[in-house]
């Protein structure tokens, strides 16, 4: 049954009308306005042992239609258990959208109109639900993040007639399906999350035993084991050798395919790294995959033009256009301890042969601990110290033990040159976190497997090759101008022909241009947060729905 918490004056004008509502035969309608006068005091609505999350929508869904009972079509019912049944594709759990609540009521052989209400209540806000998951996400970012600026909204839309249009139309299914993202990469993962259940109901996949590095033309007692496991992923697709302990070509090439999908080197080698990702088990990747697509639901609605995505996770860069990918490269970010944030901003301008100013947090964390120590770090890392009024100081009279990062009255400045942090070229999006892309003299460590060498910027490989794919005006800045630029030594400053969208996000499971799923270590632990929010009650989000989109 309902419960209430709390009883206001508006139920005496509900009550006054019920005598004449009662003998028009509309006991539900008298039981749904009732609830809603009685629960809109108390801040709560409870139907069935469920709490109903709509405070807003729901109210405003009845008033419309008079508190009249709106789920009389036995097809409607059928299309919305069916739609929240199918949650679970999308990596959502159908017990979040009173699955259970729903089919006792409609089970029972007979209904009071205080049942029949339950249900209405339930069924409606269910499809609320429903709807609100699938095009916002079940979790709210802003509450797991502080930095998180990407916020979707719903504009002018109207939720109550939404929901009205679908239920009078018969087309509870099609409304669903209508606010689910449709986009070629979110389907590649509901495929892939498929499929990786699928592998789990089967018994998943065998854990490699830990041992010695497998080397191929090696043999080894666990080599049947590993071919096994690869097999089950579609990694290995060769005849085993008559020796099954021969660790042959076609399985070194498997190896190394698995490799590439965990973002490793793909040498064909399994050492400890390559181990460890084979002894991952699937209820795992699962949990990851749902976790992205949750992610997905969150930013998909801002990726439909073109932007530079930055995935912090794997380390790479993208230039996308439609979902497409124009351009992708390599890049280094910030280390464990010095995370590269999770926010959006607008590109506006390139500099080529940048000069490089040392930010606060650099200064306090290495610079001034360095400089107590008695190290000419000045001279190591080839800074200028500028006084404030931009006069050069000699780096003896410097007293380093006198200052902290906030007293500090100098300027400490790199010129631009081969050795300069941020290489030749650098670009900027204006944010509070004073994070950009940037080259870097550092290019050996676009080669690790793991990139975390930054202090929160974003170190790209090739970054040339980016920088003329923003400046649109190709006969201006073709390669060759760009080169000369650069080459002159000269700080250029560029402004973009119009801001282009970054967006620096966090995906542990990404999807290839040939489908193949590839996973990449969680970096910054992030993953267990989501997880947790997502398997937990659903929650209001803070923000409301309308509004302003940013």
């Amino acid at each position: 049954m309902i419960r209430f918490h709390a009883v206001t004056p508006g139920v005496l004008l509900i009550l006054a009308g019920l005598v004449v509502s009662s003998a028009r035969g509309d006991a539900v309608r008298d039981e749904i306005a009732l609830r809603l006068d009685r629960a809109g005091a108390a801040d709560r609505l409870e139907a069935g042992g469920d709490v109903l999350s709509s405070r807003h929508v729901l109210p405003d869904f009845y008033q419309r239609r008079d508190f009249a009972a709106a789920w009389g079509r036995d097809g409607n019912v059928d299309a919305l258990v069916r739609a929240i049944d199918d949650m679970q594709a999308d990596g959502l759990d159908p017990h979040d959208y009173h699955r259970e609540a729903i089919l006792r009521l409609r089970a029972a052989k007979s209904r009071s109109p205080a049942d029949r209400a339950e249900l209405d209540l339930l069924l409606t806000d269910a499809m609320l639900r429903v709807a609100y998951h699938a095009y916002f996400g079940k979790v709210d970012p802003e509450r797991l993040d502080p930095n998180w600026n990407i916020v979707t909204d719903i504009g002018d839309a109207d939720p109550a007639q939404f929901i009205a249009d679908a239920i009078e139309g018969g087309r509870v299914a099609e409304a669903i399906a209508s606010v689910k993202p449709q986009e070629p990469y979110y389907l590649a993962l509901k495929q892939a999350l498929a499929r990786y259940r699928g592998i789990a109901a089967t018994g998943g996949w065998p854990l490699l035993p830990a041992g010695p590095t497998l080397v191929p033309g090696g043999r080894d007692a666990r080599v049947p084991v590993l071919r096994r496991r690869l097999l089950v992923t579609g990694d290995c697709t060769g005849v085993p050798p008559g020796d099954s302990t021969l660790f042959d070509g076609a399985l070194a090439d498997a190896v190394k395919q698995f490799q590439y999908r965990m973002m490793m080197s793909a040498d064909g080698v399994v050492g400890p790294g390559t181990q460890r990702a084979l002894r991952i088990p699937v209820r795992q990747r699962i949990d990851e995959i749902r976790v992205d697509l949750e992610r997905t639901r969150w930013v998909i609605r801002h990726l439909g033009e073109r932007h530079v995505l930055v995935n912090v996770s794997s380390a790479q860069v993208y230039l996308l256009n439609h979902h497409k990918v124009e351009w992708s490269a390599r890049c280094q970010v910030g280390q464990t301890a010095r995370q590269t944030p999770i926010f959006r901003a607008d590109m506006r301008y390139l500099v080529f042969n940048p000069d490089w100013t040392v930010p606060r947090g650099i200064l306090a964390k290495d610079i001034l601990p360095a400089g107590k120590r008695g190290e000419a770090i000045l001279e190591r890392k080839k800074l200028v110290a500028l006084d404030r009024k931009g006069a050069r100081v000699d780096p003896a009279r410097i007293q380093w033990s006198r200052y902290t990062a906030s007293s500090f009255p100098y300027t400490l400045r790199q010129m631009p040159g081969p050795n300069n942090a941020l290489g030749q070229v650098k670009f900027m999006f204006p944010n509070q976190h004073s994070v950009y892309l940037h080259d870097t003299p550092s290019r050996d460590l676009f080669d690790k497997d793991v990139r975390t060498f930054s202090s929160g910027c974003i170190r790209v490989e090739r970054p040339l090759e980016l920088a003329e794919r923003l400046l649109d005006d190709r006969s201006k800045w073709s390669a060759e101008k760009i080169r000369q630029v650069v080459e002159s030594g000269r700080t250029t400053n560029v402004t973009l022909a119009r801001p282009i969208p970054v967006l620096l996000l966090y995906f542990t499971v990404t999807i290839d241009a040939q489908g193949l799923i590839r996973f990449s270590d969680d970096l910054y632990q992030r993953d267990a947060r989501v997880l947790r929010a997502l398997n937990a009650p659903s929650q209001l989000r803070r923000r409301p729905l309308s509004g302003s989109a940013r």
